[in-house]
């Protein structure tokens, strides 16, 4: 490809929103253009390296038997209320009528549509097992993208759906992905960990997340170096510290006042943080049968933790979570900065209240917590005594230097992105659709389901994350739109002779297999060489006057500082070798990795 017919520019100055620097780097080297928030098109060097990762994960799922299909992006809204997720996932669906007054939905997965043709096409153990797979447009309407591709609304993502006969060959199926996976971000050039996590919208017994580290992550992860434990904050765990056993103490109120937060509570009374009791308060949307239901959420822990919302939401059965505002505490009984379960009406004229609170609440005696009253608060508070929840569960979020739940040692906190996920769905999905199989008895069984999800877009992006310096990109063999960078410098003497052998060797190259972008523009060799290091494909060759009066071709790797001089009719198989060398080095990472349970 010559850069004068290429359909996007380098830019100087990145947008003013990104925020991390693939973001930068994808705008200003012409990779990637937004149309609006979290929507974007591929540009010609973004479509070659997003097709690039593509088949690297085309490869990797036929490698494991699968089979790919392409599914619809619209979907009729029947399939997703046999599942009843038509009910639980809130306002990121995207939801249409069609002409006809039909309710439809834009794909943001496609367990329903996989569920409905294996009730059409599986009817005996004989066809099982199947995995079949796609690569194909979702749409999310995610309220808060950002990131560039790292978090966007309408996306592309490889997505393969494993049906078996029994639970043993679920476990096979999802064992294969766990390494297919790893196969998949070791060839494109990124080092990543699994962790596990919340089954989320998905639902199943299981589920990991491919987590690739920066400091730009969205996620927190939790992970002991000590024994290896890993998980997702939104799932993790840690050993508690149990309060000292104490008897229940008088009820007593007590002026605290300009004490709003439990720092302030705690400093003014003199006491530590895990002898009070956080309320926070938060308005869920709960699926109840073919509606969904208002609540007024009360969430209780204790002082020194904080609330994770995940674990909140999944004990909720909850499809969305948002914080109460002043209004809405107003509106329920309660008094903001200083209330808490005790003395709250039973009813109110706003929303139903759901009072929850963590394990280790019932265990703790004699907390200090609102009074309901502004400038008060309560001395001795005792779940059971003074008031009960609805639900009491594991409620906190774990941080670091907390416990590692299995070995005790202290966990330690990194921030990562999410850049794929697998998950064991078991029969959710076909119990609630009929998908059925007659197994070897002429029994009438359901077809255990696996999910298995990447992102190219994200994965895009994460490569650009990790492969980059201060002058711009630095792709990987495997993923880079091209491997050559050809710049020629025509210079002011024997420019037409430096142009025809440019042109030459330009041609030899495409002959040979090697995959060119030929900056052939009439621009200084400063923002030629500028823009090579901004693009950041992995072999630079130079074409000048000065290079061939010495015998040669300037090559240089985008990875290294070393520039060498490679005799012209050599110059085809040193880029061959060296295109070589980069998979080989690339190939020897993708290696075995244990299984985490």
């Amino acid at each position: 490809m010559r850069m004068s017919r290429l359909f996007s520019q380098t830019l100087r100055e990145a947008p003013a929103d990104a925020e991390m620097p693939s973001h930068k780097l994808l705008v200003r080297a012409g990779f990637i253009r937004q149309l609006a928030a979290g929507i974007y098109t591929a540009m010609p060097l973004g479509k070659r390296a997003l097709t690039k990762i593509e088949n690297i994960m085309r490869a990797e799922m036929n490698a494991i038997g699968g089979q790919e299909i392409t599914m619809p992006v619209v979907h009729p809204a029947e399939i997703w209320q046999e599942t009843g997720r038509w009910y639980q996932i809130g306002s990121e669906m995207g939801r249409f009528k069609d002409k006809n007054d039909r309710d439809m939905v834009l794909g943001m997965t496609h367990e329903e549509v996989v569920a409905d043709l294996t009730r059409k096409e599986i009817h005996s153990y004989r066809q099982l097992p199947v995995l079949i797979y796609q690569i194909q447009t979702k749409w999310r309407d995610d309220p808060r993208p950002r990131a560039g591709l790292i978090r966007v609304r309408e996306f592309t993502m490889k997505d393969s759906y494993s049906l078996d006969a029994d639970w043993k060959g679920l476990d096979k199926q999802y064992r294969a992905h766990y390494q297919a996976y790893f196969n998949i971000f070791h060839r494109c050039g990124i080092p990543v960990i699994a962790v596990k996590s919340d089954v989320g919208m998905m639902g199943g017994k299981m589920a990991h997340e491919y987590m690739y580290l920066t400091p730009y992550g969205e996620d927190t992860l939790l992970l002991c170096d000590a024994c290896d434990y890993s998980a997702n904050r939104q799932i993790a765990t840690f050993q508690k510290q149990a309060a000292p056993a104490e008897e229940p103490q008088l009820l007593e109120k007590v002026a605290t006042p300009e004490c709003k937060t439990i720092a302030e509570l705690a400093e003014f009374l003199g006491i530590p943080e895990s002898k009070t009791a956080k309320a926070v308060f938060l308005i869920a949307e709960i699926p109840e049968g073919e509606e969904s239901v208002q609540k007024f959420v009360f969430a209780v822990v204790r002082g020194d933790m904080e609330l994770n919302e995940t674990k909140l939401t999944n004990a909720l059965k909850a499809s969305e979570l948002r914080p109460a505002t002043e209004e809405e505490i107003i509106a329920v009984g309660a008094v903001p900065g200083y209330a808490s379960p005790v003395g709250l009406p039973e009813k109110n004229d706003y929303l139903p209240v759901v009072t929850v609170v963590d394990e280790l609440i019932p265990q703790s005696a004699n907390l200090v917590a609102g009074a309901n009253e502004a400038g008060y608060h309560l001395l001795n508070t005792n779940y059971g005594r003074d008031y009960k929840a609805d639900i009491v569960t594991e409620l906190t979020a774990a941080r670091q230097g907390d416990g590692c739940p299995r070995c005790g040692e202290p966990l330690r906190e990194v921030r990562g992105v999410e850049v794929g996920n697998i998950f064991k769905l078991g029969t959710r999905y076909s119990d609630a659709m009929g998908a059925t199989f007659q197994d070897k008895d002429g029994k009438e069984k359901p077809v255990i389901m696996g999910s298995y999800g990447i992102g190219s877009g994200r994965l895009l992006a994460s490569v650009a994350e990790e492969h980059h310096d201060e002058y711009g990109l630095i792709w990987p063999i495997t993923v880079a739109p091209y491997q050559v960078h050809l710049v020629v410098l025509t210079g002011k003497k024997g420019g037409e002779e430096t142009l025809q052998t440019a042109e030459q060797l330009y041609r030899d190259l495409r002959d040979a297999g090697v995959e060119v972008l030929y900056d052939d523009r009439v621009a200084s060799p400063g923002v030629k060489f500028n823009d090579a290091d901004l693009i950041g494909l992995p072999i630079r060759l130079t074409v000048s006057a000065r290079a061939l009066s010495q015998g040669g071709v300037e090559f240089k790797r985008r990875d290294q500082q070393e520039r060498r001089l490679i005799p012209l009719d050599e110059i085809i198989t040193a880029v061959k070798d060296e295109i070589a060398t980069l998979h080989a080095d690339i190939m020897a990472k993708v290696v075995e990795v244990p299984f985490v349970d």
